[in-house]
């Protein structure tokens, strides 16, 4: 071979090795939950993004991020669950409980990464916090302890509630069920409240149960961590009420700044964040099995002193203290 067909035929050899390089699919990584996917999808899932950003891994250079809505329809998460496995995606991240069941059932060998309120445990989606085996692991926030306390602090606001509302959606979960019906047993045994357990899984079910909750004489309402009660940013459930003029007490910050109450819950932003370092963990080549279950320290108590005005509420000193008040 003469020189130069050799050094052509060694050039062409180098250009598609980096072209075959460059065309290396990146990975996939599927965001699976029960709401509509869409603007706020992609803002709540920002925190996950910037962690994974800072560990290598940026949506449209080396990432590819589908996200996948089940329009509050709860029996199509199956069937998204099983596009994303058929799309061959390098991990599945459930926002919630009832997606996390589905991509369990429809994958053994994919990684599921979840954020959930469920009991991970309890709910069979990992053998323990420490070492989950299987392909699952996730983020925990603690919803279930916080629910009592959420109906603590509620009391302390409005004392004069002696029936409380306690709207919450259907999921199938044996474990959660259970668990409201202690809540409602201790928080007529602790506080002397009659807790009203009202289900909502669409969104234009909330009204019905607002209504309800309104002639069953409800002095206060605690609404539930489930993407139902957040559709719209949280604005139509806080509207609902505004008009209907009962305190209300939610899971998390964004509902306050919507007009909401009070929310009391674990940090978003941090959850999210500790979400983005798993999924990036998984990514480089860990297992499931071997990464612990996250839990979410850092809880945050938010109260919106203009609508405590509105509802003729005065903030009791020990709230003051403990609590962001925005106005």
């Amino acid at each position: 071979m003469r020189r130069r067909d050799f050094i052509l035929t060694v050039a062409g050899a180098a250009l598609w090795s980096r072209t075959a390089k460059g065309q290396q699919a990146s990975p996939v990584v599927g965001v699976l939950e029960v709401g509509t996917s869409g603007i706020r999808s992609k803002d709540f899932f920002a925190p996950a993004q910037a962690r994974l950003a800072e560990m290598g891994f940026v949506e449209g250079r080396n990432l590819t991020i589908e996200f996948r809505g089940a329009d509050f329809q709860q029996e199509r998460l199956v069937g998204l669950a099983s596009d994303l496995v058929q799309r061959r995606v390098a991990a599945i991240v459930t926002m919630g409980g009832p997606p996390t069941g589905a991509a369990k059932a429809a994958t053994k060998s994919i990684p599921i990464i979840f954020r959930t309120g469920f009991d991970p445990v309890g709910s069979g989606y990992v053998d323990s916090l420490n070492r989950p085996g299987g392909n699952v692991t996730g983020v925990f926030i603690l919803n279930p302890e916080l629910i009592s306390k959420r109906l603590e602090v509620l009391h302390e606001l409005v004392p004069s509630a002696k029936g409380i509302a306690f709207f919450y959606t259907q999921t199938g979960d044996a474990t959660e069920r259970g668990y409201y019906s202690e809540i409602q047993k201790g928080a007529e045994k602790l506080l002397g409240v009659n807790l009203l357990l009202l289900s909502a899984s669409r969104v234009d079910e909330l009204e019905q149960i607002f209504a309800k909750a309104e002639s069953e004489g409800a002095g206060a309402i605690l609404v539930n961590d489930h993407p139902v009660f957040a559709a719209e940013g949280g604005k139509l459930i806080t509207g609902l009420a505004a008009r209907y003029k009962i305190p209300t007490m939610y899971p998390g910050r964004f509902y306050v700044g919507a007009g909401g109450l009070i929310s009391y819950g674990s940090d978003s932003k941090e959850a999210n964040r500790q979400l983005g370092d798993l999924v990036g963990r998984v990514l480089k080549g860990e297992k499931p099995e071997n990464l612990p279950v996250q839990q979410v320290t850092r809880l945050e108590l938010i109260i919106n002193a203009k609508t405590a005005k509105s509802l003729g509420l005065t903030i009791p000193l020990p709230l003051l203290g403990l609590a962001e008040v925005i106005e």
